[in-house]
């Protein structure tokens, strides 16, 4: 890195909070050295009381761009001058871009996801999802899987701050795609039995699993779920959850947070870049495995 760091080099960002566990430095990092690109990636620990006064940073300090995680995603977009058709659909920003001053925010975590099913030959187009999580990655998910063609989707969520806009996630779906959504509140065990009973594709978006949360689900027990369920998690540090573990004691086939970490990723580096980012390379490079 110290090599490759000149008075030309261009910086961009990532806030969130808690970030240090991230993969993306390293991601982004060694895409952009692979590639001999004048860019540098880093991490800052950002929440939503400095969110405001990290977005005027990279304005002044005129940054290419920055990643956004939680919990900072469905906040972000007030500071921003433009969002991007999804992003404003999903009410939620993961990548931001400067160009010139003017700060866009868009959503990649959808395209991340469904690219990451497709990379690990699951095939959900047509079939029913259930999901948890109705965050900015959730919200992003559910409306690109919609878009994309998963025809029927369950989505459960707590009764929090974020179940108006899962109502409001539920109308756009049903209004906008030809995908059937229904929501339920995740306190209802016996509709969460049920529709995990006749579905073909089981996800968390929720945090549970990651740092604070580690060793923690909301899924009961294994009964749950059966041997032909696809589970997958958005929680890719650690990369295998007690949501994970408890499928694969099942024997489900599982899919931990990596590729749609990377797939996301790939998709903001060329919004930043105009380059395609080299995914074969990343996985050897970055040991990237899905379970």
């Amino acid at each position: 890195m110290a090599e490759r760091i000149t008075g030309h080099t261009e910086l961009i960002g990532l806030m969130a909070y808690p970030i240090r566990h991230s993969s993306s430095p390293a991601m982004h990092n060694e895409a952009f050295a692979y590639l001999g690109l004048d860019y540098a990636y880093l991490a800052f620990e950002v929440d939503n009381s400095t969110l405001e006064d990290a977005v005027k940073g990279l304005r002044a300090l005129k940054l290419v761009g920055s990643n956004v995680s939680m919990p900072n995603k469905t906040v972000v977009g007030k500071y921003l001058d433009k969002l991007s058709p999804a992003a404003e659909l999903c009410g939620a920003v993961n990548t931001i871009t400067n160009e010139n001053g003017v700060l866009t925010g868009h959503i990649t975590d959808g395209i991340g996801y469904m690219q990451s099913l497709k990379d690990y030959d699951i095939d959900v187009i047509g079939k029913k999802m259930t999901i948890v999580g109705c965050g900015g990655a959730g919200t992003a998910i559910q409306i690109q899987a919609a878009l994309d063609g998963v025809k029927e989707m369950s989505i459960f969520n707590v009764k929090d701050a974020f179940w108006s806009n899962a109502e409001d996630t539920v109308r756009k779906i049903n209004e906008q795609t030809n995908c059937k959504a229904t929501l339920y509140d995740l306190a209802d065990l016996d509709a969460l039995r049920r529709e995990i009973a006749d579905s073909y594709l089981l996800a968390n978006a929720t945090g549970m699993g990651m740092k604070p949360l580690e060793g923690q689900t909301w899924l009961p027990d294994t009964s749950y779920l059966r041997p032909d369920l696809i589970v997958t998690d958005t929680v890719y540090a650690p990369a295998k959850t007690k949501f994970l573990e408890m499928a694969e004691e099942v024997g489900c086939k599982r899919m931990n947070g990596y590729g749609m970490m990377l797939f996301q990723g790939a998709a903001a580096f060329k919004l930043w870049t105009g380059k395609e980012m080299p995914i074969e390379h990343m996985k050897e490079v970055l040991g990237i495995k899905y379970e």
